[in-house]
């Protein structure tokens, strides 16, 4: 065992900086979902990351195919596949508030590697792309293969996992470099539902008669844009000081015909973890039902809507489905989207259930608090998703892990869904170190390229471990 961990350290200590360079290969495509197209099912920038992964892998030597846009399929050879390692090339928006470069503009600064995609999931990506190439390069023999596939569509459905293994079988074995060390074993179940009202047209003044909150789902939003008919910027701006909303949420107010144009901005954040964002949806509402504004449908719905789904309530307290268990924590809550017009609403929210979490506890409740509330609700729970500690494989990770990164293994919950859940045996396994924050979805997301490295390594180990002769 030394010699071949011996020869793993020096391999990767030799190839830090054509890591780098393969990472910023990527970041600098911008791969946020966009419009379908013939062999681009979720967009230009997601195929055009896809098509640079199979290049990159291609010249190092593997085996590499792009399967109809939607995942690209890299092999160490063509023996029966036992492991999957579970990455993505998509990236979240942007957002705003950048400050060590732009988020398509790769950057290291003192051993961090700055970029959207850096962390989530790029940068991992590649960590286990090299880890595969070194086991090639080092000339281990295997008695089974390792597929990796990368993905186009996590942050925005996982249309393309679930295209794959509609047409593949699972492996026996699975991971997902697309979190944190050591190892993720419960993934949080996901209630996500729709919740509609409708209305009249409404003439009544003052009112809101636009609503535009976050983009999407799994993001706490950084912006919202309201139009108000029949008050003044004078009387919005007086709301605004009298309200007191901490400094990290602002508001500019221009004039619109009839009205105001309000715009609330915050900073987003992962849907799973609400409370390092500052959600500019919640903030607008909470100033929209401040404002003397008249008693109409919209009015009303914006006012119970501030009532469930309070600003700085991230554990779903005032919609009644609060709760948490030993093992996997307490439920989280983001109130994501909203759409209103003179006419309706629609919104959804991003709530990550615990072990304890069902019908009863969380979707009966919700339902409830909503409909009598004057809203209709569409959605049901996806289930959490549980590997036992005890399991072998899991094992089998824990020693790979402790043996390269000099720490303790454990098992670990979070709210965050990676493409494991709902796949028998499946975890999260890295690629952060504990303790590192890399600013997931939000500004001046980073890398560790130290810490990559070293996820590298326990790769290449695990690979043998669970391939090899």
């Amino acid at each position: 065992m030394e010699h071949i961990q011996s020869a793993i350290r020096a391999y990767f200590d030799a190839r830090q900086e054509e890591l780098i360079q393969a990472v910023c290969r990527l970041v600098r495509i911008d791969s946020t979902l966009g419009p379908a197209a013939p062999g681009q099912p979720f967009g230009p920038g997601p195929a055009a990351a896809l098509d640079e992964l199979v290049a990159l892998a291609t010249e190092w030597g593997l085996t590499a195919q792009n399967l109809e846009g939607y995942v690209g399929a890299v092999d160490l050879n063509d023996r029966e596949t036992e492991l999957h390692i579970l990455g993505h090339l998509d990236v979240v928006d942007p957002g705003e508030g950048w400050t060590v470069t732009s988020a398509f503009e790769p950057k290291l600064v003192d051993g961090l590697l700055y970029g959207r995609g850096t962390d989530d999931d790029k940068g991992p990506v590649l960590a286990a792309l090299m880890a595969m190439r070194a086991v090639k390069d080092l000339g281990f023999s295997l008695k089974k293969n390792v597929r990796l596939i990368a993905g186009t569509d996590e942050e925005t459905g996982f249309r393309d996992i679930h295209w794959y293994y509609d047409r593949h079988p699972y492996a026996p074995h699975t991971i997902s470099p697309d979190a944190d060390f050591p190892i993720i074993n419960i993934e949080k179940g996901h209630y996500q539902p729709t919740f509609r009202a409708a209305w009249p047209q409404e003439a009544a003044l003052p009112r809101v008669s636009s609503f535009t909150g976050g983009p999407r789902l799994n993001m706490v939003p950084p912006k919202a844009q309201a139009t108000v008919l029949g008050l003044t910027a004078e009387q919005v701006n007086a709301a605004i000081a009298a309200l007191g909303m901490e400094a990290a949420i602002s508001y500019t107010v221009a004039p619109a015909e009839g009205g105001v144009r309000i715009q609330a901005s915050g900073q987003n954040a992962h849907g799973s973890t609400p409370e390092e964002g500052h959600n500019a949806q919640t903030a607008l509402l909470t100033l929209l039902a401040a404002l003397p504004l008249a008693d109409c449908p919209s009015t009303q719905a914006i006012q119970n809507l501030v009532r469930l789904f309070p600003h700085g309530d991230h554990i779903g307290q005032a919609l009644g489905v609060a709760q948490s268990d030993d093992l996997s924590g307490g439920l989280s809550l983001a109130f994501t989207m909203l759409t209103l017009t003179d006419t309706g609403c629609e919104g959804r929210f991003d709530s990550r259930t615990p072990l304890c979490g069902t019908d009863a506890t969380v979707r009966l409740p919700a339902e409830a608090a909503l409909q009598a509330a004057g809203f209709t609700v569409e959605g049901e729970i996806d289930p959490p998703h549980h590997v036992p500690a005890t399991d072998p494989f899991l094992q089998t990770l824990a020693r790979a892990y402790e043996l390269y990164s000099g720490r303790e293994s454990h098992c670990i919950a979070i709210g965050g869904g990676t493409y494991v859940h709902g796949i028998p045996g499946g975890v999260a396994f890295g690629a952060s170190m504990p303790g590192f924050v890399s600013n997931l979805h939000g500004p001046d997301e980073r890398v560790n390229v130290a810490d990559l490295l070293t996820a590298a390594m326990i790769y290449t180990q695990v690979i043998l471990d669970v391939c090899g002769e």
